[in-house]
């Protein structure tokens, strides 16, 4: 497990990896294959992964969420460029000129907990659109805070937008700057997932393995977040 570790956090070549451990490069490749899967079975994503098998704890948790006004906000990662060019241009990023995916978090207002997740969407895809597949997840009632690109949801408290040939009032640039650091949560976990090199840097994995490398790196993350959580009751 540690091999898996070491890899998930340093994104070695695997035959760095293989001499780190004294092992060969395929016994290294294997070794991790085997590990992410099992960190990936045992430790839930997000805290709606968590209950979503349960309907009676997954509809309490809807409820209760509605307490509080949660934070959405996404992020996109470098992949290898596709050899095929149609592939090419189904995973560039006019914003990032480079090839990404896109994975989206809602996480509580402190940055406490994961809430939900989509992982592995084409880079391009935009913010909002990306919000609005997964937003049957949550209650219908759910309130959330997002940043400019999600301006037009309903649902969503975002930042006043400059207006053309136009300036924003004081009024408006401190609501502004106060709905900032009201979403400062979100950054809260983001920060830790991206110590995580294999989720920030240009991901050199095969892409199938992409949502599940992430998801596994994002329950590590939720580890220390939630202490009662035991990890061998879960293996």
């Amino acid at each position: 497990v540690c091999l898996c570790l070491f890899y998930l956090r340093q994104k070695p070549t695997f035959e760095v990896l293989g001499l780190l451990f004294d092992v060969s490069r395929t016994k290294a490749n294997n070794t991790f294959n085997y590990w992410v899967e099992i960190i990936r079975e045992i430790l839930p994503a997000s805290q709606i992964e968590e209950v979503e098998d349960d309907e009676e704890k997954y509809q309490n948790l809807r409820e209760e969420l509605c307490e509080y006004e949660l934070v959405v906000d996404s992020a996109e990662q470098p992949i290898e460029r596709p050899v095929d060019y149609s592939e090419q241009k189904k995973y560039y990023s006019g914003k990032k000129k480079m090839h990404t995916l896109k994975n989206q978090f809602v996480v509580l207002p402190g940055g406490q907990d994961i809430v939900d997740i989509k992982i592995g969407e084409l880079g391009k895809t935009s913010d909002i659109k990306l919000f609005r597949k997964g937003r049957d997840r949550l209650d219908k009632n759910q309130q959330f805070l997002g940043d400019k690109a999600y301006i037009g949801e309903e649902s969503i408290t975002t930042p006043y937008k400059k207006p053309k040939k136009g300036e924003l009032t004081d009024i408006q640039k401190e609501d502004n700057k106060k709905l900032s650091s009201r979403r400062i949560g979100v950054e809260h976990l983001i920060c830790p997932l991206k110590t995580f090199r294999v989720a920030s840097e240009r991901f050199r994995l095969a892409r199938y393995r992409y949502t599940l490398v992430i998801k596994a790196v994002c329950g590590l993350v939720r580890l220390p977040l939630n202490p009662s959580f035991k990890l061998g009751q879960n293996i």
